[in-house]
């Protein structure tokens, strides 16, 4: 019956009120109760629908009651209900049911079972009694407060509401307000953590928090919310209010609050966890629940062999929605009501199971045995697929070894398998042979043909294997290996909540909002001006390093952080506020922690002190260092002890700039050249909350605030790509390289004749190995530097693009699975680049004379909505692709040179300076450029790319006259060519 209301109070908040009810009696089949009449107020109970429940779905076990206990037959279901809600969490009662003697068993609540084979399961499931109150009464001590709404399954409250009303000036915060501040838990059954209502929703007509506990003022509320447009807050819903996601049905899926979602969540999502002493029950957030349930929904209609990519932010709970999908997608049955997945393997990319994902994924278990963690060899995986364990916890680097390559007979079993961010080590051969291990099966063929075309179908889509890949930061090969292909024909998450999101909602925080840049000048002098030693780039390279080295660079840096830390930091979070300084290496990470420690005892600073995270031993002026040796105690113990008030600042080289999660971590100081996902992935360590308004700093020695805002742009809202990667590139690169006079096509197939046959003895090997080595002879007989390295890289980058492409498509070539086992050999075999015995640049060599750092911007780098890059597809094979802005200023190039000089230049004889770049760009240079500020590494790179031109040109007189003399036209083409080299080793 639909209500009618007057002119007058149609504004009100009850009116909203009684629109979520009628929604949820008319459409979600809730029976309303009056609070008066109904409601027990002692045991925060409905008791008559209670009863009503027990006596129709379990008439015999009633029977037994009522024989045994008579006239107190219901008073003794109330007293051992009671003790079970005081012992144990409402959800897991719920889950669990009674027991009273003589073994008198009742359900409390029937969940949807796995199928519909048996019909007498769906009935009960259909026979749970919903309820909702309306200003429920629920205090004995003040019976004139009430709560807004309360839902009930069973007469059992699982859900309280406090609505507020946008047309008073009301909002959701004042319905948190009134929470904390006017629902004291203490003494109230209903609002008891663990014992009462399992959450508590503060709702307005457009957004929607909850919170699992009610602290008075302590109490903390999560957004329960949608998104809207990529950020906070709600879609509008045609004739409906933005929250109606809560009570009604919509096309994007079923009610929060109907029966399907709310005993799916009762049932298979709610969870207490313990760690440290304290408890937390956690409820889903809204991406959390929609994400497994949308993975399911579609699982379930597709069938096993899908691919989904999932692109939640950085610090939203990523670990217990990847733990519910394992737990649920197990037991998931198609529409035949067959079970779909024999098995979910969990992996990530981290040689140390990330052991936070390994406790929640095995603390949601409720029956014994279904979890496997592999903490040891490969032999244990081998034996857990093979004795087919439901859920399994794995490292990637586990399925690469030789036990797993003897697994057989898998092809007739579906897997989940689950991948905690998911990069570009999906693609490499630790993946592939994770894909053999599940689908091999028996051959009896011995045609070569077959064998080969078996090998690379291996390396395609798989029917048996749905791929589900989690990760906040999608590279480009991981869109394209997982995502869904939209209408743009693009590919595209599977499901999203957003940085810009999360960011929004406050349940992270914005790192970028106060960020700080500073500029180091130096001044160098050489005791011997015209040292050898000096000359060459590698010696450059040291000589930057020697810079950032010397103890005054780092005395300076070392004051500029320790008082920012003292001035802005330490106040924080009461007293607890951690700092992490990102070092470029082990030895700048282990003597800034020298240099700090040493600074904090000579100033006399007290409550301030650090520790150092590297790893493997380190010898630093003929003292062997270990992080153990340098923090007193064993690796294992550092999270645990800089969790305590015992340490403030960690120094890190490489170690805990990704997955580690400290939030109490409020400053970051920044010795480091940072680029793309790296520097998103570094940063994203500060973004934890911990109470409210938490702040950050960062403090930033090597990167501007431009360039940190184009590493965060393309993952603030959904990762795009521009557009998709044109698999038939294969063929140029297969082209490209066998057009080279170093491979011949006989010996490729040769060679695939003999590695394909099967079980392979010494012999063949010794066989395989000269085979490849007739093109490593004609290789070395080349005596053009440059076209020799070229060959690497486009060998490289064939087997790179080939394995991603054999992922994404079924390519039923023979010819270039061949071609790629013979290239990977050949990649092995070809002799390396002659690398130049290493200088050690002393004190005696070289005197830092001056040393300046100088503060630069200040400010805030925060993105707003819109700003967001999109992704290049893979286009680059053996040398960098051009940008546009990069071809407008090869062709200004172009033109003055041929105008100064009367020339006839194309952008052909130009692009041979590609060739001086790729010379000189070996590992010392790359990491060079990526690691120092332009000013400081820019000469030591003319330097090199000006003997790599005279080289370059010494057959083409016209050019080497020009670049000899012409120093302006040397500039700008130097100029040019280190820009590139920038991109480049920001990239690679």
């Amino acid at each position: 019956m639909t209500n009618t209301h007057t002119t007058v109070d149609i504004h009100q908040e009850k009116v909203f009120e009684a629109h979520i009810v009628a929604c949820l009696t008319a459409d979600q089949g809730y029976i309303e109760r009056d609070c008066a009449a109904h409601y027990n107020v002692a045991h925060a109970l409905d008791t008559e629908l209670l009863f009503r429940f027990l006596k129709t779905t379990q008439p015999e076990a009633w029977q037994t009651l009522e024989d045994h206990y008579r006239a107190q037959a219901e008073a003794e279901v109330l007293k051992r209900l009671d003790k079970a809600l005081k012992d144990k969490p409402t959800h897991v009662v719920l889950r669990d049911g009674i027991k009273l003697v003589p073994n008198i068993r009742f359900a409390l609540c029937f969940f949807k079972p796995a199928s519909n084979l048996n019909p007498d399961l769906t009935r009960l499931f259909d026979a749970n009694i919903l309820s909702v109150m309306r200003q429920v009464h629920y205090s004995a001590k003040d019976p004139r407060k009430s709560i807004d709404i309360v839902t009930f399954v069973n007469g059992i409250p699982v859900a309280t509401q406090e609505v507020k009303n946008l047309l008073t000036g009301q909002n959701v915060r004042h319905a948190e307000k009134q929470y904390r501040q006017d629902r004291s838990p203490a003494g109230e059954p209903l609002l008891t953590f663990k014992r009462g209502a399992i959450v508590h929703f503060a709702v307005d007509q457009d957004n929607v928090s909850m919170t699992t506990r009610l602290m008075n003022g302590k109490t903390r509320f999560l957004p329960f919310n949608r998104g809207r447009d990529g950020g906070a807050g709600n879609p509008d819903v045609p004739d409906e209010n933005r929250v109606a996601y809560l009570y009604k049905d919509l096309p994007e899926g079923r009610a929060v609050f109907s029966r399907e979602v709310l005993l799916d969540l009762i049932g298979r999502f709610i969870h207490l966890e313990r760690s440290n002493g304290k408890e937390v029950l956690i409820f889903p957030r809204f991406q959390q629940f929609d994400a497994v349930r949308k993975l399911l929904v579609d699982a379930r209609g597709q069938g096993a062999g899908q691919n989904y990519l999932i692109q939640h932010s950085a610090g939203s709970g990523k670990s217990n929605t990847i733990a519910w999908t394992a737990h649920q997608i197990i037991n998931l049955h198609d529409e035949d009501d067959k079970p779909l997945f024999d098995t979910a393997i969990i992996v990530t990319d981290r040689l140390v199971l990330d052991r936070q994902l390994q406790n929640t994924i095995g603390g949601f278990a409720q029956t014994e045995g279904v979890v496997k963690k592999i903490d040891g060899t490969s032999r244990d995986l081998k034996d857990a697929i093979l004795r087919g364990a439901r859920i399994i916890i794995t490292t990637i680097q586990k399925f690469g070894t030789e036990h797993l390559a003897t697994i057989s007979g898998q092809a007739g079993r579906n897997f989940a398998v689950i991948i905690d961010e998911a990069h570009s080590s999906q693609s490499g051969k630790a993946a592939q042979a994770m894909s053999d291990a599940l689908t091999r099966d028996a051959t009896s063929s011995d045609d070569i043909e077959d064998l080969v075309l078996a090998f690379q179908k291996a390396r395609g889509p798989q029917k048996n294997i749905s791929f589900l890949a989690f990760t906040a930061t999608p590279r480009n090969v991981t869109l394209e290996r997982f995502g869904r292909i939209g209408a743009d024909g693009k590919p595209h998450p599977f499901h999203l909540y957003s940085m810009r999101q999360a960011i929004e909602e406050e349940f992270i925080v914005d790192v970028l909002k106060n960020y700080m840049t500073y500029k180091a000048y130096y001044q160098l002098e050489k005791t011997i001006e015209d040292d050898p030693a000096f000359k060459g780039r590698k010696a450059q390279s040291r000589v930057a390093r020697y810079a950032s080295l010397h103890p005054t660079a780092i005395d300076q840096k070392v004051e500029v952080i320790v008082e920012h830390f003292r001035r802005h930091v330490a106040k924080e979070l009461n007293g607890q506020a951690k700092a992490m300084i990102v070092t470029q290496s082990r030895e700048h990470a282990l003597r800034y922690w020298q240099q700090l420690t040493r600074y904090i005892e000579d100033k006399g600073y007290t409550g301030l002190r650090a520790l150092v995270a590297f790893s493997g031993d380190l010898t630093i002026d003929g003292h062997v260092w270990t992080e153990a040796t340098a923090n007193g105690f064993a690796e294992t113990e550092l999270t645990k002890r800089f969790d305590t008030d015992d340490y403030q600042v960690l120094v890190v080289a490489e170690k805990y700039q990704t997955g580690f999660d400290q939030p109490k971590l409020v400053a970051m100081y920044v010795d480091k050249k940072l680029a793309g996902l790296q520097a998103v992935q570094t940063l994203a360590r500060l973004n934890r909350s911990y109470g409210k308004d938490k702040p950050t700093y960062v403090l930033d020695f090597q990167n501007t605030m431009e360039e940190i805002r184009e590493a965060f742009a393309p993952f603030f809202e959904a990762t795009a790509l521009e557009e998709r990667t044109d698999l038939n590139q294969i063929y140029d690169l297969e082209q490209r390289i066998t057009k080279a006079t170093y491979i011949h096509k006989d010996e490729v197939e040769r060679f695939a004749d003999q590695f394909f046959k099967g079980d392979l003895t010494t012999q063949d090997r010794l066989a395989l190995e000269g085979t490849v080595r007739l093109a490593v002879e004609r290789f070395n007989l080349d005596e053009d530097e440059a076209q020799q390295e070229e060959f690497r890289q486009l060998l490289k980058s064939f087997l790179r693009f080939y394995a991603f492409v054999a992922q994404v498509v079924s390519l039923n070539d023979v010819w270039l699975e061949k071609l790629y086992a013979y290239s990977a050999w050949l990649s092995r075999l070809l002799p390396s680049r002659d690398v130049p015995a290493d200088i050690t640049i002393t004190d005696d060599m070289l005197t830092l004379s001056a040393f300046k750092l100088q503060k630069g911007e200040e400010g805030s780098a925060s993105l707003a909505a819109g700003e967001t890059a999109t992704l290049d597809p893979i286009t680059e094979f053996g040398a960098n692709a051009y940008t546009e802005e990069e071809e407008r200023s090869l062709s200004e190039i172009n033109d003055s040179f041929n105008e100064r000089h009367g020339t006839s230049f194309s952008r052909d004889d130009f692009l041979r300076f590609e060739r001086v770049t790729r010379e000189i760009m070996d590992e010392d240079m790359t990491e060079m450029v990526r690691n120092n500020p332009a000013d400081v590494v820019y000469n030591a790179f003319s330097q090199a790319f000006f003997r790599g031109m005279v080289k370059m040109f010494q057959n083409d007189n016209e050019m080497r006259n020009i670049v000899m003399t012409d120093k302006d036209a040397r500039e700008q083409a130097t100029r040019h060519f280190f820009k590139r080299a920038q991109r480049h080793a920001r990239e690679s």
